[in-house]
């Protein structure tokens, strides 16, 4: 499930590069390139950081600059290459986590949630993508018209 979730983001981007940071509407900063971006520190939160104890941070949001996922996300080729590349990092690294994983109970700990296994952020993962999805089925028909990819 988590898979098809992340074909579909990857779909709903395809072959509109040079739209991937058009926002939604004012003042929204949302955007598809900004749902990339967003996703590549989600599943680094909770893969890296919470499940493998790494010192991770944030690749495009920080602390100070909470929203700086959507907001720097801007019609640059290279903040577009560099959006593209961190989520394939981001889901190559979970991808073997997941696989190396003994089984789903594997935990680790969050700051905000308290312990948590592979299972619940699987879940919570593939909750994540739907939502956004959502929100890229919108983006796309904005860009080109198309729907129900």
């Amino acid at each position: 499930m988590l898979r098809a979730q992340r074909d579909t983001l990857a779909l709903k981007c395809a072959g509109v590069e040079e739209a991937l940071a058009r926002r939604a509407v004012p003042p929204s900063t949302l955007s598809l390139l900004g749902l990339v971006r967003h996703v590549a520190d989600v599943e680094r939160r909770w893969f890296r950081q919470v499940l493998a104890g790494q010192d991770a941070p944030p690749r495009f949001s920080s602390r100070t600059n909470p929203d700086g996922d959507f907001d720097g996300a801007v019609p640059e080729p290279t903040v577009i290459a560099a959006a593209h590349r961190a989520w394939h990092d981001e889901v190559t690294f979970a991808d073997t986590f997941i696989a190396d994983a003994r089984d789903l109970d594997v935990e680790g700990h969050d700051a905000w949630r308290g312990t948590v296994s592979l299972r619940w952020v699987l879940g919570h993962l593939i909750e994540e993508y739907a939502r956004h999805n959502g929100h890229a089925d919108l983006l796309r028909e904005r860009i080109d018209g198309t729907v129900g990819m």
